[in-house]
């Protein structure tokens, strides 16, 4: 054998001694020295068979002392993205460790800096020289420009067209008011204003008024039922106000309460916006004028509840308001001068207790506040008109599906003239591309960024796709055969297959011990661990957007039974209240047999995730944002449907020395509002990292100026609510939208069925009956579109 110190060429090599695996190990002059052991040689195969990698290695050791004992060195591209994936490949298959790879990129620093190149590292911390870095121009050319949210637009359909719109008469600017209203917010507070003091149409007049007309005789009657009285029926005081997000609802609402005269206003939002309201009055009111508002939340709200006449603004969540009323709380006692739902489509399920408990408000003027005052169906807006109690009839489930949503399904035109009357009458909606709102906002620009899988990717992704495929066939064929199949088997595969586009390490423990729990037994023990599995199931039912089976629509406060079914919390509640039983298996069922949504999980929770290296995916969002940061003052904000993927994204930005903020569901109110805070006005904070579930809502992100959605499913309302947040009013620059998506996978047919959605929910109204069948179908139908 050679001697310590000589250069020698590791070449691959079978071997009935080695497997096929044995690396053989010549000199420089090409003579056999020996082999690799097979522990090392079995690691290293993979290396030997890339094209873009040298392998050389020196001998450590004496002779004898081992076989073949050697340090082996690897050359690799010199591309820095590439160069990077190769330390990632050699950390993961333990063949280095971290500190070694630090110790040695240092070294080679040192080196290059005596030699007088340029360093291999960029101003931002991430590997790669200056000239190798791309811009946001070649990014844009690399990438397809598109326009998600191009056609119809229901609630605009049915209510007054834009140049109905344009000549409302505007209201005078209120003093007390600091912030100066767009015109057409001045026309949005007199119509507001209007709304409240509502008046009767003349006798014999062809108006009509929440569907109520005046016959030749003076009765009073209503358009969709034929109710007919003698006496002025009572007049709802309220509406909808539906302006695209980012149009400054918040500011009108608070222009109303200036002007509408005396008296309490009670505001119930999500959690995470009840701040944004107390910032904003206090914003926009002169300080003179400013009302006294209380945050009515958590325990400080025991005491506060004694003294609620002193403040002109109180705002709660739906959690705190949904409690008050199950106890009699003073919320429900207070005579409040009006009401306000601010998201107001949570309350779409008139079944929900949060529904119910808004209805149950003593108000004089009731107001909803929403940019999607239909989600998914014509049902989402009887919700609505009897949280603002609309007289009439229609008020009542039976009624409205009986002379509104039912004839709509059939193609009625006078239901569809109907529902077009109310909603011209009680819906106020603006877009932002209409000329006469004339917003001014900056251009958007909205970007499908494709990116390859690496070879190692693809691999993993395609043994899932096979692996999911084959769950599909055997539900299929159990299906076909008359036999239960679980159906919850392929939804599983198909998350995995979701997340392996983002990252492989958070799917790389399959849910075995889910799909051995569904499968083997009928009721499970409420255990911790059988509490964890559970919930786990019930995540997928709630990202695959699964209709509950009671009452047909999405899922609201969904839950999952021992008996491993799941419901909208107020449908099964009920059913409990009747018979005690689940209506799908017959077992005995109580209330507390019923398994909520685990909650998001923090960074720290996410420790056991392997965040050191880097994906494909990563790596371009990588690129996006050095070269988005080049640009002074411009802010990402990050959107991930997954904590655990923002925690991988966190650690590569810890270590590429980015300062960032993070919003997900595990951080309380003054956690979020710090968050924003810093991205607001810290300099240095130049990236959010946000929890889609969380941020389509509500909060106000127009300090950033480029948006990423770091993944894509089935319902795109949320990801335009979210884009929202950055591009709305108060927005300066430019704002591009940047959309990662895996090429050939998954991802890619999600953007064909978004586009089918889209297109669905612009014709709500016009669905045809089998709707469960039909659901089943199209459900069907999408899983097939993305196993393809």
């Amino acid at each position: 054998m050679a001697t310590a110190g000589e250069v020698v060429v590791c070449k691959r090599e079978p071997s009935n001694e080695y497997d096929s695996n044995a690396i053989r190990v010549d000199n420089v002059l090409g003579r056999q020295i020996g082999h690799i052991p097979r522990a090392v040689a079995a690691k290293l195969a993979p290396y030997m068979d890339s094209e873009e990698i040298a392998v050389e290695a020196v001998l450590t050791g004496e002779k004898g002392f081992y076989d073949c004992p050697i340090r082996v060195f690897l050359y690799g591209p010199s591309n820095p993205f590439a160069r990077a994936n190769l330390e990632e490949r050699l950390k993961r298959d333990k063949l280095v460790k971290a500190m070694q790879l630090k110790q040695t990129r240092k070294e080679n620093e040192q080196r290059r800096k005596a030699m007088g190149l340029k360093s291999g590292r960029s101003t931002f911390g991430f590997p790669g020289d200056e000239e190798e870095e791309m811009s946001l121009e070649q990014l844009a050319q690399a990438s397809q420009a598109v326009n998600f949210r191009a056609g119809g637009d229901i609630a605009q359909t049915l209510a007054m067209d834009e140049d109905q719109l344009s000549r409302m008469p505007q209201a005078e600017q209120p003093e007390q008011v600091r912030a100066k209203l767009l015109p057409y917010q001045l026309q949005g507070l007199a119509w507001l204003t209007a709304k409240e003091n509502p008046a009767y149409p003349q006798a014999s007049s062809a108006e009509s008024v929440q569907l109520w007309k005046r016959d030749a005789r003076g009765r009073y009657v209503n358009m969709a039922t034929n109710f007919t009285v003698a006496s002025p029926p009572a007049l709802l005081s309220g509406g909808i106000l539906a302006d695209d997000m980012g149009l400054g609802k918040t500011l009108q609402i608070i222009s109303l309460i200036m002007t509408g005269g005396p008296g309490s206003t009670l505001i119930v939002a999500p959690v995470g916006v009840m701040s944004n309201w107390e910032q904003q009055i206090k914003r926009h009111v002169h300080e003179k004028h400013l009302p006294n508002v209380l945050i009515y939340h958590g325990s400080s709200r025991q005491t506060a509840a004694k003294s609620l006449n002193d403040f002109g603004v109180v705002v709660t969540s739906y959690g705190t308001l949904t409690s008050e009323a199950a106890a009699g709380g003073p919320l429900t006692k207070h005579k409040w001068r009006r009401v306000v739902l601010d998201e107001g489509h949570t309350i779409r399920n008139a079944k929900t207790k949060a529904a119910e408990a808004a209805c149950k408000l003593n108000a004089q003027s009731r107001w909803v506040l929403t940019g999607t005052p239909i989600v998914n169906n014509i049902k989402d807006l009887h919700s609505l008109l009897k949280f603002l109690r609309i007289t009439g009839g229609i008020e009542q489930s039976d009624v409205f599906t009986a002379v509104i949503a039912r004839p709509l399904a059939y193609g009625d035109p006078g239901a569809e003239a109907l529902l077009q009357s109310l909603m011209k009458d009680l819906c106020l909606r603006r877009r932002k591309d209409m000329k006469f709102v004339d917003l001014k906002l900056p251009p958007k620009t909205e970007y499908i960024h494709r990116i390859t899988f690496w070879a190692d990717e693809r691999k993993k992704y395609e043994a899932l796709l096979s692996e999911a495929q084959g769950a599909l066939q055997d539900y299929q064929a159990k299906s076909k055969a008359g036999q239960k199949g679980r159906f919850q088997g392929v939804l599983e595969r198909l998350l995995r297959l979701r997340q392996t586009c983002n990252h492989w390490t958070l799917c790389k423990e399959r849910i075995t011990d889910l799909m051995k729990l569904l499968e083997e037994q009928d009721i499970v023990p409420l255990s911790d661990e059988n509490r964890a599995l559970l919930q786990q199931a019930l995540q997928l039912v709630i990202e695959s957007q699964e209709e509950c089976p009671v009452c047909m629509e999405p899922l609201t406060e969904p839950v999952i039974t021992h008996c491993k079914h799941f419901f909208c919390r107020a449908c099964i509640c009920k059913v409990i209240e009747i018979q005690h039983k689940c209506p799908m298996c017959r077992a005995g069922l109580a209330e507390d047999k019923l398994v909520e949504p685990a909650p998001e999980h923090s960074a720290d929770e996410d420790a056991g995730l392997d965040t050191e290296t880097k994906s494909s995916k990563t790596e371009a969002l990588l690129k996006i944002l050095q070269a988005t940061l080049k640009n002074r003052g411009s802010k990402v904000v990050i959107f991930s449907q997954w904590t655990s993927f923002l925690t991988v994204i966190q650690r590569q930005l810890d270590e590429a020395g980015y300062t960032y903020a993070r919003i997900d569901g595990s951080m309380n109110t003054s956690q979020r509002d710090a968050a924003i805070r810093a991205l607001d006005n810290d300099p240095s904070t130049r990236i959010m990292l946000a929890s889609l579930s969380v941020c389509s809502v509500g909060l106000n992100l127009v300090s950033a100026d480029t948006v990423v959605l770091a993944d894509s499913w089935w319902a795109p309302a949320i990801e335009d609510q979210a884009v929202d947040r950055v591009h709305r009013l108060g927005q300066t620059r430019p704002t591009t939208v940047w959309r990662l998506v895996m090429e050939g996978t998954v991802e890619e047919r999600v953007l064909d069925i978004q586009a089918e959605k889209r297109e669905l929910v612009n014709k709500a109204f016009q669905e045809k009956q089998g709707k469960q069948k039909k659901t089943k179908e199209t459900r069907m139908a999408d899983i097939l579109k993305l196993l393809a």
